[in-house]
């Protein structure tokens, strides 16, 4: 049985020094599980929930730095993440939603951007559905707020399946990782994300790095605790 690192997320709360804590919480117990050495362990997130008109009325930049953080700390943990989202996600649910590896939804699932007093709210989630879907295809979501229903999100790629079933879902992660090294998965990760953004010659660099690293290991296997 996999060890399974989980946090729930309700949206419909505004962003808060609670939820950072609680990320980061839970950033912290998978980063000491990941430096153990044990195979495979999953990071599970399930998310629901989006957030009223006015919502952003008591955030300050501050917080919302902090928020921004701990995500990318999320996003980047060594270990391999999945997020499991039902009916209406929006607001912090969204966000955690979208730095997840594997993302997982109800059929009854909406994508929501938010409204703060002007427009949409202008955070990274926004950053992360562009990254994911390309802008063509989700510059109303973006811009107008439409929501994005769970069967568009999976055919533009920002969900990668439909599910009633959640808890088979992350079970069929923390299979998918089996005794891969969580170390490993981090590092193929972010050869993935450079990989939009880095030019072949720049690129060459680190994915060398990472096959001599990989053949170093093969030679000298590394010793696991479990």
């Amino acid at each position: 049985m996999h060890p399974l690192y989980a946090l729930e997320l309700d949206g419909s709360e505004p962003m808060s020094a609670t939820a950072v804590k609680a990320v980061a919480a839970l950033c912290e117990r998978a980063e000491d599980a990941a430096g153990t050495g044990a195979d495979g362990p999953v990071v599970a997130l399930r998310v629901t929930g989006a957030p009223d008109d006015g919502w952003s009325g008591n955030l300050d930049v501050m917080l919302v730095t902090k928020w921004e953080r701990v995500l990318r700390r999320l996003e980047r943990l060594p270990l391999a993440t999945v997020a499991v989202a039902h009916g209406d996600c929006g607001g912090t649910a969204l966000e955690a939603f979208l730095a997840a590896d594997v993302r997982v939804a109800a059929p009854d699932t909406r994508l929501l951007l938010p409204h703060d007093a002007t427009a949409t709210w202008p955070g990274m989630a926004g950053y992360r559905l562009v990254r994911l879907a390309g802008v063509a295809r989700i510059r109303r979501a973006l811009l107008f707020g439409r929501p994005v229903e769970a069967a568009d999100a999976l055919a533009l790629g920002v969900v990668d399946e439909l599910t009633d079933d959640p808890t088979a879902a992350v079970a069929a992660v923390a299979g998918m990782a089996g005794k891969l090294s969580g170390k490993e998965i981090a590092i193929r990760r972010q050869l993935m994300f450079d990989a939009a953004t880095t030019g072949f010659e720049d690129a060459l660099g680190a994915h060398l790095a990472a096959c001599d690293r990989a053949l170093r290991q093969r030679a000298t296997p590394e010793v696991r605790t479990s």
